[in-house]
């Protein structure tokens, strides 16, 4: 068998293995015959090994290249072992040029394939689990660019670093405030009805201020930082990925995790605190308001217990809370960020998987931090 000079043949051996012996041109014009050649071997006499012998081929091209490494991947689906044998330099240089990563990409119109209850499970299962082992180990190159960027201050990119705590910090006050005033002017008037029964009026600025500074200041400020800047620290990194932009960066020398995430996860770390003590603020404003107007409480009065009913450890262990939640948003954002490897469509897949996963950390966080300091 021949076709402008591609010969196969093959030799099956006595424990199933099979050896398929290419020479000659190997191009665009003969591909179709090698995959048709090697059908047999990847869906109906499937061997206990595959190996392909490349000792004679004369000529290799971008397509050949391009359609051995396929075979490749459809024999390593089916859990055949594969190996290719004997490649010349040339060979092997050709087929390095392929890039394996971008036959992974998602298609534009994916193939419609049903499945059932189990396969589904067991795909969303693997997924979830190799989705754990991308954050660990991003999060494990993330610590270590952190502390190097401690440690060599003038590496960081201070100028990124303060226009990022711009758009986190300054840029999200408003509806930070606005949220946090309304939220403590709810909490003031629902713990009205109920504490006016009782007479205990004098007890809702304490509910409020422990609430607001434990627990819903910190939790709240993160969810609409997760919301804000989260998701367009992906965005932004995704879109560099789509663009080349990230292999440019690589190609010129740069540590793409300390020239873009770092001055990110700093910008999150430095405002967040500040933003949650913001919060706190319009809070506590929002119960005033309802404690002059329907608990015929003076300023004086609600300050005096707002103040009575919180203490510095309480303030200091929101500002740490606040600290982890941003370094864990930032870091999430990320790492969503670079996980893109195809179009718009991803791109916008890893936004909304960084605004899930950033909301999920922080409630898991939380519970962390409220189990502890209750022991502490």
């Amino acid at each position: 068998m021949s076709h402008k000079g591609f010969r196969p043949s093959y030799h099956r051996g006595t424990d199933g293995e099979v050896t398929v012996f290419l020479s000659g041109r190997i191009c665009i014009d003969n591909i179709g015959k090698i995959l048709h050649g090697f059908t047999p071997f990847l869906n109906k006499k499937l061997p206990s090994k595959l190996l392909v012998d490349l000792a004679h081929v004369d000529y290799l091209d971008s397509a050949g290249a391009l359609m051995l490494i396929v075979i490749e991947e459809k024999a390593k689906a089916k859990s055949i072992p594969f190996e290719f044998m004997n490649a010349s330099d040339k060979t092997r240089e050709m087929m390095a040029l392929i890039n394996r990563d971008a036959l992974k990409v998602t298609p534009l119109i994916a193939e419609k394939r049903t499945t059932n209850i189990v396969e589904k499970i067991g795909e969303e299962s693997i997924d979830f689990y190799n989705d754990i082992i991308q954050v660990i180990s991003f999060g494990g190159e993330l610590v270590l660019e952190i502390l190097y960027s401690v440690l060599h201050l003038r590496s960081v990119r201070w100028g990124d670093v303060i226009l990022y705590m711009k758009k986190v910090g300054v840029d999200g006050l408003p509806i930070i405030g606005l949220i946090s005033f309304l939220l403590g002017l709810i909490l003031a008037f629902m713990s009205a009805l109920q504490l006016k029964q009782f007479g205990a009026n004098i007890y809702v600025p304490a509910l409020l201020s422990i609430a607001m500074v434990r627990e819903l200041g910190p939790i709240m400020t993160a969810i609409l930082v997760a919301g804000r800047s989260g998701s367009a620290f992906a965005a932004e990194i995704g879109t560099m990925k789509v663009n080349e932009e990230v292999d440019a960066l690589i190609t010129m020398g740069f540590n793409p995790i300390r020239f873009l995430a770092i001055p990110k996860v700093f910008a999150a770390i430095v405002t967040v605190p500040f933003l949650t003590l913001f919060a706190d603020i319009f809070a506590v404003a929002g119960g005033l308001l309802i404690g002059i107007m329907v608990l015929d409480l003076t300023v004086y009065t609600y300050i005096h217990q707002t103040i009575k009913a919180i203490d510095m450890f309480n303030i200091f262990m929101s500002v740490i809370k606040s600290m982890v939640l941003a370094a864990l948003i930032a870091g999430i954002g990320c790492q969503r960020g670079f996980t893109v490897r195809g179009g718009a469509q991803d791109v916008g897949n890893a936004t909304t998987s960084a605004v899930v996963a950033g909301l999920f950390l922080i409630i898991v966080v939380d519970s962390i931090f409220a189990i502890v300091l209750n022991y502490i």
